[in-house]
């Protein structure tokens, strides 16, 4: 008899893991909802599906209809609300801004949300429930598009849901610039963090300042290989490095973007990461005329040249910002703020003079009346300015947001201090670290060890802050930079599927969050990233090392 009862424990319990895996590839949503209660039946999508929504719902549901369009060959019509049946988007009072409520059955998809950024969510939430299929771009024959039954509630935990790209390293194509705003939409991202400038090249063009982009958009070569501080020991590819994007490009991303529900916020340089602007417009350099820079920065690492701190510097960079501002309707506008190494400033006369003359204590004060400077422009404009966690150094603009990478010190000091913080710190969300600590397993990187369950297990709220301290962590964001990815795939390989789990650490409840839970889902989501040729790192044997 015990044998007998010890078999049928075993079997109800491999049953059990069996449902459980059936029911997790059957609603593998990511990121998780808050509410998923599984229901009996399906809804079968076909070519006389009506797509019904309210007026403030139309531009959403005529995306969705454009998106599914090619993979199933259907050509659905929108209409205003009418009869239950068919997909419903009703807009509803009393929901949160991103929140949607969705219910699906034989009959029908009904969505309610109040905002068109909640319609979205919820439709690409419908998508996740069909097919994988449904992300290719072209007809395929014999998919049968069932939606299962099921009931959601749903809302994200955090209003800040970011990826940052860095275009400067290396130049990314505006094609695949819009690409990685499309997936991130997908996966329920609303920030896009847009690197523009750097030592190593600056990709934005300026009208008032052409030479930016005309001699600082191009390097004469590229260092290959890990850095190295000698310069004996540097080899390089011999290949001049270049590219921008002109005004009518931003353009055109920026409205992609907000098409998917996603504000891009513009990162300007200053004062340090430089060079590529000081090589443009020497009058920038905090060195006398007679010390020529050495170019467009052709190795990585952090350049010294850093922009003076005179009021033509200070015009210069608000003429910049004024056409940026032009451009990006975010109300965040970065300035960054980091690594601005002060040995120029030490070394300067001009600027020690300036220093007393301001009365300032120190180099770390004269940044600070620097960012301070950007600070007063940005908000009698009505954005705000937000910068890496240095910006604390020398004391913090009044209406600075701080972006904490080094660690969560800063973000934990800034929130103490009433100001609003974005998590970024490298140890979780730094996606140029390696993936695997076999390190001759994978492609070059800059260093570190970041594996998917590393990012999932990543808590943007410190414990250090009391509940209304906490309300000044705005979210999160993962951080690409491209020294050691020099094309759209490399970036892929490094984002994805990190930035999977990310969306679920930034998205779900926190009581939601569960790893094992993930990884059942995970493997469908990885056949939607197939779709849709995602270069994605592979997991290794069952496991995500």
């Amino acid at each position: 008899m015990r044998l007998i009862s010890a078999l049928a424990l075993c079997c109800a319990v491999s049953t059990a893991a069996a449902q459980d895996v059936a029911t997790a590839e059957r609603y593998a949503v990511i990121p998780r909802p808050v509410v998923l209660t599984p229901a009996a039946g399906a809804f079968t999508l076909n070519a006389t599906t009506v797509v019904q929504a309210s007026p403030a719902f139309r531009a959403v549901a005529r995306r969705f209809v454009r998106d599914i369009a090619n993979p199933t060959g259907f050509d659905l019509r929108v209409t205003p609300l009418g009869a239950a049946g068919g997909i419903r988007l009703r807009q509803v009072p009393g929901l949160a801004n991103e929140a949607y409520q969705l219910d699906v059955t034989a009959r029908g998809i009904e969505v309610r949300a109040s905002t068109a950024a909640g319609a979205f969510y919820a439709l690409e939430t419908v998508k996740q429930l069909l097919p994988p299929a449904i992300y290719r771009d072209a007809p395929l024959a014999g998919v049968l598009w069932r939606v299962p039954a099921v009931h959601i509630e749903d809302a994200p935990r955090f209003s800040w849901r970011g990826s940052h790209l860095d275009v400067a390293r290396h130049f990314m194509p505006k094609e695949y610039v819009k690409k990685h705003i499309d997936l991130l939409a997908r996966h329920k991202f609303n920030r896009f963090h847009w690197h523009l400038t750097e030592d190593q090249g600056w990709r934005i063009a300026i009208r008032k300042y052409p030479r930016l982009t005309e001699v600082g958009a191009c390097r004469e070569q590229t260092l290959v290989g890990p850095y190295v501080s000698d310069p004996a020991k540097q080899v390089f590819d011999g290949k001049r490095h270049c590219g921008f994007y002109t005004q009518e490009d931003v353009r055109e991303i920026v409205a992609y973007a907000a098409e998917r529900h996603i504000t891009v916020v513009p990162e300007i340089e200053m004062p340090g990461h430089a060079q590529a602007a000081v090589h443009a417009y020497p009058f920038l350099s905090s060195l006398r005329d007679s010390v020529p820079t050495p170019g467009v920065m052709q190795v990585w690492g952090v350049s010294p040249w850093i922009l003076n701190p005179s009021d033509r510097s200070v015009a210069f960079m608000q003429d910049v910002l004024t056409e940026v501002l032009e451009l990006f309707p975010s109300p965040w506008i970065h300035i960054g703020g980091d690594e601005a190494i002060k040995d120029q400033w030490k070394a300067s006369p001009d600027v020690q003079a300036r220093i007393t003359a301001l009365g300032l204590k120190d180099e770390h004060e004269m940044q600070s009346w620097f960012i301070r400077q950007m600070d007063t422009f940005l908000t009698q404009r009505g954005r705000r300015l937000i910068g890496w966690d240095e910006i604390l150094e020398g004391g913090l603009a009044e209406n600075a947001t701080v972006m904490s990478w080094r660690g969560m010190a800063g973000g934990i000091a800034a929130a103490k201090a009433g100001h609003d913080v974005v998590m970024a710190p490298g140890s979780h969300t730094y996606f140029d670290h390696y993936q695997s600590q076999d390190k001759t397993r994978e492609p070059l990187a800059i260093g570190g060890f970041t594996n998917v369950e590393k990012v999932y297990g990543f808590e943007p709220v410190p414990t250090e802050l009391t509940p209304a301290e906490a309300k000044h962590i705005l979210g999160a964001q993962a951080q690409l930079w491209t020294e050691y990815m020099p094309n759209p795939k490399h970036v892929e390989y490094m984002a994805y599927p990190r930035l999977v789990a990310l969306t679920e650490v930034l998205w779900s409840p926190a009581s939601r969050r569960d790893y094992a839970d993930f990884l059942q889902r995970l493997p469908v989501h990885l056949r939607r990233l197939d779709a849709l040729d995602v270069n994605y790192r592979r997991l290794d044997e069952g496991r995500v090392q």
